[in-house]
């Protein structure tokens, strides 16, 4: 068998990398499906292109290799090689700005304003007409069915915000805000990713984002406004103890207690989130462990530091508290 008729066949491992939650093949949203779309119009107005240069190459090199009226080449190299390029190119390019604008209509009355942290994404959700924003932290929720606005801007370093499954990308800046927006049309939890290098943990800096019903995304915003509700038990009790003891509250937030610290995420409801560490562990109580215990080894160079002096039964029950906090 020749190389070039194995090749379809050793392509098909990639195939599976084409669908999933942090794949542009697999849309859930207008936006990403009009980028979907651009992407494969522009793919085949490239292969008009290739195949019209490359079989008039085919032509006179192979199939006709003798010498041609200079008219003729003259006629083959300006129409084949100059117009149809330009004229095929230009009408992509025309299609593509006309449909651009989308990406960044505004809002339905929702407005998320994301910073970009070293490294994760600091959250606030402006409802119409609201004073204050609903804090959260690494993660994103989304009403379905409708469009957000986005307000993105970043603390130190360009970051670049993007979640392939519903809508392109785009640069956060340190002292410029810029703005995107997303419709989703499916209700799941999509991964994003900061898609700009940013530095040492540039690829551990992910978020989940979570796509539901307006009626659900409603109630979900309520309870995330509210207050922490204190976890149950001996040992979270035990762990809200070394959370003040630590100091855990000069640098973060858990409302509805007396640690209000800004530096770091919110963590009022973290129990409650999809992921932990901005999207690198799962949250459970003993990756919740690993974290405060380990935390450079896990993100080099986040500003955290690692809390590997605390006793054994102290770690468990610290994490046990924050793990409660839903």
């Amino acid at each position: 068998m020749r190389v070039r008729s194995r090749l379809p066949f050793a392509l098909l491992p990639g195939l599976p990398g084409c669908t999933g939650r942090q794949s542009v093949l697999d849309t859930a949203g207008t936006d990403a499906h009009t980028l979907l779309t651009m992407f494969w119009v522009m793919l085949a107005g490239l292969v008009v292109i290739w195949v019209a240069v490359n079989g008039m190459m085919l032509v006179f090199r192979h199939l006709s290799p003798r010498r041609h009226d200079e008219a003729l080449a003259r006629k083959m190299i300006v129409g084949g090689g100059i117009m149809l390029p330009t004229v095929v190119i230009s009408a992509l390019l025309a299609w593509g700005l006309s449909v651009m604008p989308d990406q960044r209509a505004p809002g339905d009355g929702l407005r998320v304003e994301v910073i970009g942290e070293q490294w994760w994404w600091r959250v606030h959700y402006w409802p119409e007409g609201a004073e204050a924003p609903v804090v959260s932290a690494n993660e994103g929720r989304l009403p379905g069915g409708l469009r957000t606005e986005f307000d993105l801007h970043s603390d130190k370093v360009i970051h670049s915000f993007w979640v392939p499954a519903l809508g392109g990308k785009m640069d956060m800046f340190p002292g410029r805000r810029t703005m995107m927006s997303l419709h989703p049309d499916e209700a799941g939890v999509f991964r994003g990713q900061c898609a700009e290098f940013c530095g040492a943990s540039h690829a551990l800096m992910a978020f989940e984002t979570v796509t539901m019903p307006p009626e659900d995304f409603a109630a979900w915003l309520e309870h995330e406004a509210g207050p922490a509700v204190p976890p149950e038990g001996e040992v979270a009790e035990r762990g809200a103890v070394v959370f003040a003891e630590q100091g855990c509250g000069a640098c973060h937030a858990v409302r509805g207690t007396a640690a209000q610290g800004q530096v770091g995420p919110d963590l009022t409801h973290v129990g409650s989130r999809h992921s932990l560490g901005a999207g690198i562990l799962e949250p459970t109580v003993e990756n919740f462990a690993a974290w405060i215990d380990h935390t450079g080894d896990l993100k080099p160079e986040v500003e955290m530091p690692a809390y590997d002096d605390l006793p054994g039964d102290d770690l468990t029950a610290l994490a046990t508290f924050l793990m409660g906090l839903k």
